[in-house]
């Protein structure tokens, strides 16, 4: 199924409409699963906890970093930097053309990080928490509603120093708008001042300075003096749902990009390739460029396929020319059409909630697709009967970026990079469609299951 059709009504295999017109109970079930995952990841530190306990359930081994590693043929493991990144891959049986297949998406999403110093005290009896922002955050979506905090706190226990995930479940901050009565241009625009507007009402006066470090080291069972540090970002408390007369949509925070983290676990997991090394990776830190030990310009992916590919036995010159074969899915949300203003999107090249995974291109390369990776990519789920979509900004508004371009100057190989539509990016609650779930999840199991066997930029034979 070629891109343009996917624009058209067309039935799947399971003799479900997958254009928008209709969504399936499947495709309902695979966006509540996908929303309770979200859910279970208020931070980066909580989503490679989550994505450690279904790799675990699948049978994948644990390899740390900082211990030798003994890899074996038919083999499934998974290692984890920071507490935030991690890449898992399984080894194929029979490795006839030794390459790899990769997807990579991203932990992290906009937010904001509470301060070392904690506590803004006053105006009055006030109490309130002084944050900065993390990543490109939507800030006036952040106001009036209930919000928690969630990461790791570093705990000392005797001469160690221990990471504890924490994560209240209970509504404990919100930040106020000035009502209209006292802001008379409050919709003439709104352009809040991050050091001023943005601080989260911690208390009317029932709380005094110091409370903040107390409930964490309370809620933690320790010693305040034990608390040695944290990294604690803010949480939005709304709840995910599937809504719509039709069933249409979901929303949640965090979409960006667990959506995609979300779609590339049960890919690679639901998939089989005994000719490969299939591997899934999900970095920390892209919402901030990630110039990070932990980010995709970190030697992560580099260190990790390298000591993969010496514990299977092979010689340097082996993983080079294996990378030489590779290919990676970059997988990182895009942009839907605004319901209210497409002007701002390309003509052609604009996509659509429940329409399936879209392809994206920059001229800038922005985005790590080319004429290459964009066929090998359409062809697979052209294959497997899985409409996809093209994406591209208009010629006069610059985009964002993403990771597969930034992976690729450490571990360079051919790369798409793909991702979820979706509404309302970076907002502190977002929205996608609800039959793109399961129709991602089936493009990226097809990626993982052929055999992308690849000659240079000359050609790809897809078995």
């Amino acid at each position: 199924m070629s891109q343009v059709e996917a624009n058209e009504c067309v039935v799947s295999e399971a003799g479900v409409q997958v254009n928008g017109c209709a969504v399936s109970e499947l495709d309902v079930q695979a966006a509540q699963r996908m929303i309770d995952f979200v859910s279970e990841c208020p931070s980066m530190f909580h989503t490679v906890a989550a994505l450690r306990k279904r790799l675990d359930a699948a049978g994948f081994t644990f390899v740390p970093e900082g211990q030798r590693w003994s890899i074996e043929r038919g083999g499934a493991y998974y290692t984890v930097r920071n507490n935030s990144s991690l890449i898992a891959f399984r080894v194929g049986e029979k490795l006839d053309s030794y390459h790899f297949q990769l997807t990579a998406a991203h932990s992290d999403s906009p937010t904001y990080k509470v301060k070392a110093v904690p506590e803004l005290a006053g105006p009055a009896e006030y109490l309130r928490l002084n944050v900065e922002a993390y990543g490109g955050v939507m800030d006036h979506t952040w106001f009036d509603k209930p919000l928690s905090v969630a990461g790791r706190v570093l705990v000392r226990e005797g001469n160690r120093l221990v990471s504890r995930l924490y994560a209240p479940d209970n509504d404990l901050l919100i930040i106020p708008r000035v009502p209209i009565h006292l802001d008379h241009q409050a919709n003439a625009g709104f352009a809040p001042n991050r050091a001023v507007d943005l601080c989260p009402l911690f208390s009317a006066g029932a709380l005094k300075r110091g409370a903040f470090d107390a409930m964490v080291a309370e809620d933690l069972g320790v010693a305040v003096e034990n608390v040695a540090a944290r990294d604690l970002f803010l949480v939005n408390r709304q709840q995910p749902r599937v809504w719509g007369r039709a069933n249409e949509f979901v929303s949640a925070p965090r979409l960006d990009d667990l959506g995609c983290v979300f779609i590339s676990l049960e890919a690679f997991l639901a998939a089989s390739n005994p000719h490969d090394v299939s591997v899934f990776c999900c970095f920390d830190n892209e919402e901030v460029g990630s110039n990070t030990k932990q980010g995709a310009m970190s030697t992560f992916l580099r260190d990790t396929l390298e000591r993969l590919n010496g514990a299977l036995g092979f010689a340097v010159e082996d993983l080079r020319c294996a990378l030489a074969k590779s290919m990676l899915v970059s997988c990182d949300n895009a942009h839907a059409v605004h319901p209210n203003h497409p002007e701002r999107y390309d003509e052609c090249n604009r996509v659509q909630l429940n329409r399936g995974l879209v392809v994206k291109e920059a001229a800038n390369q922005k985005y790590c697709t080319d004429a290459f990776s964009r066929a090998v990519f359409c062809a697979l789920c052209a294959d497997a009967g899985v409409p996809l979509q093209a994406y591209a900004n208009r010629s006069d508004m610059p985009g964002g970026s993403t990771l597969g371009n930034l992976s690729n100057m450490q571990v360079s190989m051919h790369g798409v990079d793909v991702g979820l539509p979706q509404l309302a990016m970076h907002s502190s609650y977002e929205t996608a469609g609800v039959a793109d779930v399961r129709l991602g999840t089936r493009a990226l199991q097809a990626f993982f299951e052929a055999d992308v066997r690849i000659d240079g930029a000359d050609a790809a034979v897809l078995a």
